[in-house]
């Protein structure tokens, strides 16, 4: 199983997110990740620290689909696997009903068929073949100019059951978020398996799991971080639902940390501690984790956040 990071700040300058790119090339992690950034677009960002000598691999999860058109897409993610020269992994989700109804006028009717589509229609222009389709969401007739570039793999983020199907019919791989392991190993896997069948795919999606971290440094205290961590998901709906297919109940208050930390969501402790706790999504049939400490970020700032990072990659 891979180990990976997720840059835990929203950066208002491109040198911040230095330090966590370079310890993708002084450590053990495999690939640098952004998630969708509402000040400096994170494609730029990448291109930007390529442009400096800082050339890894990168993962974008989750990119909103209602932000880019599959043709802006694909040419974001190509572009940054030729300023990199290395894999990119590009997953994109829908966002929130009320994120789609700010962006676009309305949410979309139907979010598994606008994501089948996409990403459809991304990993053929990614794979350099002319994409000819007319769908409810996605018409096109248009190809990116031909270069040779190092790998993008297409991934969808995945919180449901259904969604885990589409993304079995689809994409190259599944990128999850809020799901502990038994949830990944019990409900999603076999779901995107399901799809991989029907498909009649002889491919295997990947599985990546975020996984929010903490080191148990003096003065820090768990339930704080973790909420620092999780608080604005829990108090959108579809996240609440997602958490409520793995059985638990949350209403967004402090208080639903603890019960995330009590069902394995957030890892504290010392680094083998984490480290172990890591293990369990490696059993669970994850290929990938990526290290996520927003948190410690938020409430203690971005080098405690290095520094969590480097110890746990370190053990």
């Amino acid at each position: 199983m891979r180990c990976s990071l997720v840059l835990p700040i929203a950066v208002t300058r491109p040198e911040q997110a230095v330090p966590f790119a370079n310890l993708v090339r002084w450590t053990k992690a495999h690939r640098f990740w952004q998630g969708q950034s509402p000040i400096i677009d994170s494609h730029q960002l990448l291109s930007w620290l390529a442009g400096l000598g800082i050339r890894v691999p990168a993962g974008f999860g989750v990119s909103l689909t209602p932000l880019r058109a599959p043709y802006q897409a694909a040419m974001e993610a190509r572009t940054v696997s030729l300023t990199t020269g290395h894999e990119v992994l590009a997953a994109f989700g829908p966002g929130a009903p009320n994120y789609q109804a700010a962006v676009l006028g309305r949410p979309y009717a139907k979010p598994l068929t606008l994501m089948h589509e996409y990403l459809s229609a991304v990993k053929g222009l990614v794979a350099g073949e002319l994409v000819a389709t007319e769908g409810e969401y996605v018409s096109m007739e248009a190809q990116l100019v031909p270069l040779r570039a190092a790998k993008v793999r297409v991934g969808a983020g995945v919180l449901r059951p259904r969604m885990a199907e589409v993304a079995g019919r689809i994409a190259d791989d599944a990128v999850t978020w809020l799901c502990g392991p038994e949830h990944i190993q019990d409900t999603l896997i076999p779901r995107i398996r399901a799809g991989e069948e029907k498909a009649g795919r002889t491919t295997r999606v990947g599985v990546t799991a975020f996984v929010p971290v903490a080191v148990a440094r003096e003065g820090r205290d768990m339930v704080d971080t973790a909420y620092g961590t999780f608080g604005m998901h829990l108090q959108a709906d579809h996240y609440q639902d997602t958490l409520r297919h793995a059985g638990l109940d949350v209403t967004g208050e402090r208080e639903d940390a603890k019960k995330l930390i009590d069902a394995g969501l957030f890892l504290y402790g010392t680094p083998a501690d984490i480290r172990d706790g890591l293990e369990r999504y490696r059993r669970a049939g994850v290929d990938e984790v990526v290290l996520n400490t927003v948190g410690v970020a938020a409430l203690y700032g971005a080098r405690e956040a290095a520094k969590d990072l480097e110890d746990i990659l370190e053990t």
